[in-house]
């Protein structure tokens, strides 16, 4: 099937095929999207939760704070929650764990955003598909009665020949699905690895709040100054 061909099926399917082919370009777009916003998330989350795992075990909380703030890393937002809770004692408050999780449910349905488009996109795209394709079989026999009453010679072939020109709005119906849902399947077994992640991430960040600081190594004693021993006069 050459270029000419394949426009010249695009042109019979109508208004169905440039819904289905916008559609195609929208899932393009989300999944390109997608791409760049979850581009080394896990690496990132990974780095810093290493960092500030280092820093609170030295009971280093300024630097912890720090390092969490200059991250872009999508558990930046889950640590600045829990540092929220933290006082100036450096003692967490008893709502440490829900400020956490609820951070954490808001950082996942962020890294979800715009991943129902290609789900719609792959529920429905075979049904438009499949509308073209009965509306063009209904043309085709819509056809074949006018030409029946004309007193036209030929009108099977016409159908037949209208039947496999609106097939192609299916055709294309079912590629556009098959690209959205294997797109949706990708981000949707990345997301739920990643979720594991910043869960993990976040029950290791809480024990290290909860956890005492360590002691500070005591200085050693200074030596105490020797007494002074009374010289013995010579011959006495």
């Amino acid at each position: 099937m050459n270029f000419d061909e394949i426009l010249h099926y695009l042109r019979l399917g109508g208004v169905t095929i440039a819904v289905i082919l916008a559609a195609s370009v929208v899932a393009l777009g989300v999944a390109i999207e997608r791409l760049i916003a979850l581009w080394g998330a896990s690496q990132r989350s990974r780095d810093l939760s290493q960092a500030v795992s280092k820093h609170l075990l030295r009971g280093d909380l300024a630097a912890a704070r720090s390092a969490t703030e200059r991250s872009g890393a999508p558990v930046a937002d889950i640590f600045l929650a829990g540092f929220d809770r933290v006082d100036r004692s450096g003692q967490p408050h008893g709502s440490l764990e829900s400020a956490v999780a609820r951070e954490r449910a808001e950082v996942l349905l962020r890294l979800k955003r715009n991943l129902w488009i290609l789900g719609t996109i792959g529920a429905t795209a075979p049904f438009v598909g499949l509308f073209g394709t009965v509306a063009g079989i209904m043309r085709s026999f819509r056809d074949l009665g006018l030409d029946v009453a004309s007193g036209g010679v030929g009108g099977s072939a016409k159908v037949m020949s209208g039947i496999s020109e609106a097939l192609i709005a299916t055709a294309v119906g079912i590629i556009v699905a098959v690209e959205a849902v294997v797109l949706y399947n990708y981000f949707q077994a990345r997301l739920a690895r990643l979720a594991v992640e910043l869960r993990l991430f976040a029950e290791e960040f809480i024990e290290l709040l909860r956890s005492p600081p360590p002691p500070t190594p005591a200085s050693p004693p200074s030596p105490e100054p020797s007494a002074a021993v009374p010289a013995v006069a010579e011959g006495s």
